[in-house]
């Protein structure tokens, strides 16, 4: 549906998006992750139009995009501010779209109630002044302004950023939901890996201009193809190399190599039925956090490692046990000097409110048939 062909964006000798290509199908619920200033952003105003590339192409459905104003590209966006108009009610800054686009007063009201139906706003919510809703009834809001007028796209920028982190949680699970009642193409931005994991289908994580890997939430994050995703998606261990040198790991993975295991993936209790490696060593700390504890273990030979457990209401391991913890070589992620994962070979295993905002939503998210240029 989408298609990013050759992307380039520079800001005078500032190169923001270096020779993108992506594709992004139909239905999708796509998300551009990544930390501050790596160009999610600017490839998201790219599409709906706020940038133009410095060379490439913008596809949609086939058709070229790049120069496409932005007013006919049918795409709705939900900003991080959610840029309501505060001194309009609910039923106000849905309908303001369909007003520029001259709507007749049935066909509006119309479509403002049932879009409002649909994203759970209540009548009586209708005709609140926006400072009146709550964080989540303000995002239902600013969704409905963008979808009523039934864009083939929608774009969200941060819309979860300035929320607390229950509300966000509650919030990115009626998103969800959402975007599978309307099945509309949805692109999110985010540097909250939490949210990337559990609202995509798929995920691109940016890094410098550059898309460092494509994939499912699970492929990212079990099979991250490079040092720098393998770093910013979760908590991991970095294997000393004494702890591989002075162990079974040597003979599985190559010391030369920097390794990489997730928290979750070392065991305090034995794997049955497979290759795992025992290494052991002595509890250093222990942090408590209700449905599972962190653990810090200085390993016999050399390095600390760090895991969880889920409690279970027994007895907690404590501070100077001595345990043994299991590794499975399988779940070790190796990278290459320059940050690219190694291949297997051999028998070697692995697995390895912004002011601007208002000024873009009356420009793109809702507007249909005039140029920014027109208004007043």
């Amino acid at each position: 549906m989408i298609t990013f062909q050759d992307i380039q964006i520079k800001f005078g000798n500032f190169h923001a998006i270096k020779n993108l290509n992506l594709h992004i199908q139909e239905g999708e619920f796509f998300t551009f992750l990544g930390p501050s200033g790596c160009g999610k952003t600017t490839i998201l105003r790219s599409l709906v139009g706020f940038i133009t590339p410095t060379s490439g192409q913008v596809m949609l459905n086939d058709r070229d995009i790049t120069h496409v104003p932005i007013e006919n590209r049918g795409i709705g966006m939900v900003f991080q501010s959610y840029a309501l108009f505060p001194t309009m009610n609910v039923y106000e800054n849905i309908a303001f779209g369909m007003r520029v686009k001259k709507a007749s007063k049935a066909e509006l009201d119309r479509e403002v109630r049932d879009i409002a139906h649909k994203v759970d706003l209540r009548e009586d919510q209708l005709f609140k002044k926006v400072s009146e809703l709550s964080g989540g009834q303000q995002q239902r809001v600013a969704i409905a302004r963008a979808l009523v007028l039934k864009p083939s796209i929608l774009a969200l920028d941060e819309p979860l950023s300035n929320l607390d982190a229950k509300l966000r949680v509650q919030l990115r699970n009626e998103l969800k939901n959402l975007q599978k009642k309307f099945g509309i193409t949805t692109i999110y931005v985010t540097h909250d890996q939490e949210e990337a994991l559990t609202l995509s289908d798929r995920i691109a994580v940016f890094n410098h201009g550059i898309v460092e890997q494509v994939g499912t939430p699970q492929e990212v994050y079990n099979q991250s193809k490079t040092e720098f995703v393998c770093n910013f998606i979760g908590d991991i261990n970095k294997l000393d190399p004494r702890m591989i040198s002075n162990s079974r790991l040597k003979e599985v993975i190559d010391p030369g190599k920097v390794a990489y295991i997730r928290n979750e993936k070392v065991s305090l209790a034995p794997l049955p039925g497979t290759d795992a490696i025992p290494l052991k060593g002595t509890i250093v700390d222990q942090e408590f956090y209700g449905l599972y504890s962190k653990y810090v273990i200085e390993i016999q030979g050399g390095g600390l490692l760090k895991t969880i457990e889920k409690e279970s209401g027994l007895a907690q391991h404590k501070a100077g046990d001595v345990i043994q913890i299991y590794i499975q070589a399988s779940d070790i992620l190796q990278y290459k000097e320059q940050g690219k994962r190694v291949e297997s070979t051999g028998n070697k295993k692995q697995a390895g409110i912004r002011q601007s905002d208002h000024m873009d939503f009356i420009r793109a998210a809702c507007l249909v048939h005039y140029r920014f240029t027109d208004l007043p």
